[in-house]
């Protein structure tokens, strides 16, 4: 995938937002005036969110939201379904993370299905911005993965 720099000052934001985390992994992150979740390490049983779990909702909600698109500029009714599995392994750094997202589109031939998934991995912004990593994979799916929870 090509990254191209954009110029800010010819595309200039539409949309901003603070997304903030004072006191670590185990505390909350929050937007001020608006969201605030409790997060926790994803290897106990603490409650709260963690990294993994966003960084996942943020590929699933961005993605499907551009295949909605896709879907409402072709006549079609918005059945886009994305499940992103988001996997944490340790590497020769620390950590990595792995995220497969499984797409499916009920009601839609296969062949139409592909190329609408990849207009959308072209478009979604979160998509171009982790689409360079070799750890990421976007794909077509009849029935979504069973995904059990890893322990360790």
């Amino acid at each position: 995938m090509l990254i191209v720099a954009i110029n800010r000052e010819k595309f200039p934001p539409l949309y901003r937002t603070v997304a903030a985390n004072d006191g670590g992994l185990e505390s909350h992150s929050y937007v001020p005036g608006g969201l605030d979740v409790l997060t926790s390490h994803p290897l106990n049983d603490q409650p709260g969110a963690n990294p993994e779990q966003f960084i996942g909702l943020a590929l699933s909600t961005c993605l499907n939201a551009t295949l909605e698109a896709i879907e409402e500029r072709r006549g079609l009714p918005h059945t886009s379904q994305v499940h992103t599995i988001v996997e944490m392994a340790r590497d020769t750094r620390g950590f990595q993370f792995y995220l497969t997202a499984e797409v499916k589109l009920p009601g839609v031939d296969r062949e139409t299905a592909a190329a609408m998934i990849d207009l959308a991995e072209r478009r979604c912004p979160v998509a171009k911005l982790l689409g360079s990593s070799d750890n990421v994979t976007v794909k077509q799916v009849t029935e979504f993965s069973d995904a059990p929870a890893v322990t360790s």
